[in-house]
């Protein structure tokens, strides 16, 4: 028997006949795997032929794939003995001609006067106020007659940067014989006292010079700073100042400013900052450790009254204890160490015991004038009671 199944395109017959219902029906267990393997095979072939006839007899053919076929950049002809040699000799001189337009090129930058330094006027200086424009175009005193390409531009902002006030420096090239000379200037932020000269400062430790005039006509209002040595690197300097930032910023965090008042500040112990402080007729030494400075402050304010009524000589307050403070009289010797405020200590008991004490210090320096750099004086502990303020 035979079935037939169509559609509009195209057609299939599957021819079965009896030999193949034994295929069709389960197999016995009898017969071997190859058997119908093979009984499987010759119904697909069939379906194969049946197929092949319902569509005219044409053969079932697979479609192959066209692979393209590249050409080469060259032409044929280049492909030849003497096309070779032509494209070498072309390649050659059009090697030739990028270099000799590149050696022109460079001439005609070189040579021309048109890119030549003529004067100082053809360099530009921006952003100096503490230096004059002299003192930067000292840098390029060899550059005035020079080509505007042969100037090393690093080298200058290098030699630049050398000069104390500059911070940071650019150099520009300007086409076509120009130079613009871009300094960020240091800022000072304290006098510093060197030998017996007053200088300038800044954050990082960095020593300012400036004439006095100019340094009159700029109207710095700054404390003067001892301990900073020229002879010490910048790693040394920069913490000193570093911890005069915080002392400073620490006082003036109220809302009155508290370093006005401050004549000179001892640096040179990193973990006692020392400063003087003009306190009626004289001026007071005050140790402040290094922290808690406002605190400390306040602590001295609140009994300087009491403490100059009972000690007319004071001259040295010591404010690193919490819990006391050691008072030192101008010829050195120590006062007894307060429990409280100076006041409710009977004068008559407290003096003879300031006399008693021997000497822990040389005397300190006419008040008169701003102290030099003092030794720091060995405190005296007898006493642990609690300072009020």
């Amino acid at each position: 028997m035979a079935k037939t199944e169509g559609n509009s395109s195209r057609s299939a017959t599957l021819v079965d006949d009896g030999s193949d219902d034994a295929f069709l029906r389960p197999a016995s267990s009898s017969r071997s795997r190859s058997d119908r393997e093979a009984a499987a095979d010759r119904v697909v072939s069939r379906a194969v032929d049946n197929v092949g006839e319902a569509q005219d007899g044409q053969a079932f053919l697979r479609t192959r794939r066209r692979v393209p076929v590249r050409k080469g950049v060259l032409p044929d002809w280049a492909r030849t003995r003497w096309g070779r040699v032509i494209v070498i000799a072309l390649l050659l001189a059009l090697l030739a001609g990028v270099v000799w337009l590149v050696i022109t090129v460079r001439d005609f930058l070189d040579h021309d006067p048109r890119f030549r330094i003529d004067s100082s006027a053809s360099i530009q200086t921006v952003g100096n106020s503490q230096l004059t424009r002299d003192e930067l175009l000292s840098v390029f005193g060899s550059d005035i007659g020079r080509n505007v390409f042969f100037i090393p531009l690093a080298k200058r902002r290098s030699e630049l940067e050398q000069i104390p006030w500059v911070e940071h420096a650019t150099v520009m090239r300007i086409l076509p014989n120009q130079l613009r000379v871009t300094v960020r200037e240091r800022t000072p932020i304290a006098f510093v006292r060197i030998g017996d000269k007053i200088k300038l400062v800044d954050a990082d430790g960095v020593i300012l010079d400036m004439p006095p005039a100019m340094m009159a006509a700029r109207h710095f209002s700054f404390p003067v700073v001892t301990g900073i040595n020229p002879a010490d690197p910048l790693s040394v300097r920069a913490p000193r100042m570093r911890l005069y930032q915080r002392f400073i910023a620490d006082l003036d965090s109220g809302s009155e400013k508290i370093s006005s008042n401050l004549s000179e500040i001892d640096l040179s112990d990193t973990e006692d900052v020392r400063a003087t402080i003009p306190a009626g007729a004289t001026d007071m030494l005050l140790h402040f450790g290094d922290e808690k400075f406002l605190a400390r402050y306040h602590t001295y304010t609140s009994h300087l009254a009491e403490w100059q009524q009972q000690y007319p000589h004071l001259a040295s307050v010591d404010l690193r204890y919490d819990t006391q403070v050691v008072l030192k009289m101008a010829d050195g010797r120590p006062a007894d160490q307060a429990q409280q405020p100076a006041a409710a200590q009977p004068a008559a008991a407290a003096q003879p015991a300031a006399a008693a004490q021997p000497a822990a210090a040389p005397a300190q320096p006419p008040a008169s004038h701003a102290p030099a750099v003092r030794k720091r004086p060995a405190p005296v502990h007898r006493h642990a009671g609690k300072v009020a303020g």
